[in-house]
């Protein structure tokens, strides 16, 4: 069976996700859920990045220790992550001793080997981003990342030797086209980082303590860009002497999914870490868009943010993953508001989804006692249905190859489609009023029901709750991708999927609730 190694970027413990920080878990777990349908054998990993002087601060203004409130806001993370339904195999923390332990032992090595080296840093620090930057660098004297105000700093630190090898890098991702996708973010690292030629890395910190201790100098802690980006191969089982069977098994990752404002840490400072260590680099660092709220990113100070809980106690959870999955295109931004989430619902999910599953079980129930078995009477419009259904699977497959999520759904929804269309062309109501058209009358159900099976498996890598909910309904004992001619459904009672929302109305109860 071939492996499948797909990991998020760790969320930062700081606080409760929104829903444009959920985006990534959900994303990453339908492809996650797909490759598993395919057959493939999936590790799929993410988690919680502990450490900083951010948290620190956080924790000290919260009146805990570091490790209480990461203790809380990794655990309120992962409440998270399970409302989504998300599939996860391994959810990890950077305060795990083990973690820890081999982070120093990473350290330690590449100190050794000359490529780590102890001097001043001086520049300008963003607490937010815990990043340095030059005065060239700056946005009209503010962090380039995130906007905000930023102070002078100097403090003695270890240094990584990123431009030892920026060549080599260079020349990787150069060879290797599919290394950083979208293409765009690609050429951004190359022109504007790599090119222009690499600075060192600041890889230590002595202005906090919450952290792992660098293992020679006690005075400093081990920063950021080794003790988080790690995680990729410290968790499966990796150390400095190779690695447990689970790491060789699993590594390279087949996917880095992570956000576009961290695409440069995962492409030019996490390869180069592994280059140095000599591990094999990940096959692919997808980085993709953010989600914004009403055209504009989601932040606390603009009093804009939506939460996934809250969001799913309004609309059911695979309604928000169908809103996410299907409404992010593949390199740009999407956005997300009520109004637009209840107009999806309201025309994919209600009307096409659920009005076809509920009136084809309903009138399986009317005409045939809920008992369905093909009687073969064809006709041409059935086998464009058929082919269509038959060639699903395979359309899907192009698409998620290239991480196109939503127009892999596009493809189950334009199937789905043309099933309300085979309906409207064949008119089983009109079929039910002549006893010669019955055989005929249930093959027209039985090609629906089989169809529906077909895009009730496909759905399920985006929409768990409601495939399996199909499935259940139309009683399908065969779980094949393909249209099947023999099988025999007894179909249980229908109910509803998803309800049609009167926008003005919830929209009202919104405000309400949130004035309250």
């Amino acid at each position: 069976m071939e492996k499948y190694y797909i990991s998020t970027a760790i969320a930062y413990a700081s606080g409760k996700p929104h829903i444009g920080n959920t985006y990534e878990i959900v994303l990453a777990d339908a492809i996650a859920r797909y490759k598993r349908s395919r057959g493939f054998d999936v590790y799929f990993q993410t988690g919680t990045d502990e450490h900083g002087e951010k948290i620190e601060g956080k924790a000290k203004e919260a009146g805990l220790s570091p490790q209480e409130f990461v203790d809380q806001t990794s655990a309120e993370i992962k409440r998270i992550w399970d409302i989504m339904n998300t599939s996860y195999d391994a959810f990890i923390r950077t305060t795990n001793e083990e973690h820890k332990k081999v982070v120093q032992d990473i350290f330690q090595k590449l100190y050794d080997q000359g490529d780590i080296y102890l001097d001043t840093y001086e520049g300008w620090y963003c607490t937010p981003c815990e990043s340095f930057w030059t005065e060239t660098q700056l946005v009209d004297g503010c962090c380039p990342d995130c906007g905000r105000k930023v102070s002078k700093r100097s403090e003695e630190a270890y240094f990584f030797k990123l431009s030892k090898y920026q060549n080599q890098l260079l020349e990787y991702i150069e060879s290797h086209p599919d290394f950083i996708q979208p293409e765009a973010r690609k050429n951004e690292m190359i022109n504007n980082f790599l090119k222009p030629g690499l600075q060192d890395l600041c890889v230590s910190r002595t202005t906090f303590d919450w952290g792992i201790k660098v293992p020679f100098n006690d005075k400093h802690i081990v920063y950021v860009w080794i003790d988080a980006l790690s995680n990729y191969i410290t968790f499966p089982g990796y150390d400095i002497h190779g690695g447990n069977e689970h790491f060789k098994k699993y590594w390279p990752a087949d996917l880095h999914l992570i956000g576009k404002d961290i695409i440069r840490f995962h492409t030019i400072y996490w390869p180069i870490e592994l280059m140095a260590l000599g591990v094999e680099l990940p096959k692919q660092v997808f980085g993709h868009p953010w989600l914004l709220q009403g055209g504009d990113k989601m932040s606390k100070s603009k009093g804009n943010i939506l939460y996934a809980d809250d969001l799913v106690d309004l609309f059911g959870v695979d309604a928000i993953r169908y809103y996410l999955l299907h409404e992010i295109p593949f390199a740009s931004d999407g956005t997300i508001t009520y109004e637009l989430i209840m107009e999806r619902i309201n025309s994919d999910l209600a009307n096409i989804l659920g009005n076809l599953v509920n009136r084809t079980i309903s009138m399986a129930k009317k005409y045939f006692d809920g008992k369905v078995e093909n009687k073969n009477t064809l006709e041409e419009l059935d086998s464009n249905l058929i082919d269509s259904v038959n060639h699903l699977s395979e359309a899907v497959d192009k698409k998620m190859d290239k991480l196109e999520i939503g127009l892999a759904l596009d493809e189950i929804f334009n199937v789905l489609r043309k099933c309300n269309k085979y309906i409207d062309d064949t008119m089983p109501w009109v079929l039910a009023k002549e006893e010669e058209k019955k055989e005929r009358l249930e093959t027209v159900l039985y090609n629906l029901l089989e169809s529906i099976k077909v895009c009730a498996l496909e759905i399920i890598p985006f929409l768990p709750e409601t495939g399996e909910e199909i499935l259940r309904q139309i009683h399908a004992v065969d779980r094949g991708h393909l249209f099947k001619n023999d099988s025999i459904y007894e179909v249980n009672d229908p109910s509803v999927l998803f309800a049609r929302i009167d926008i003005p109305k919830k929209l009202e109860e919104i405000q309400m609730k949130d004035t309250l």
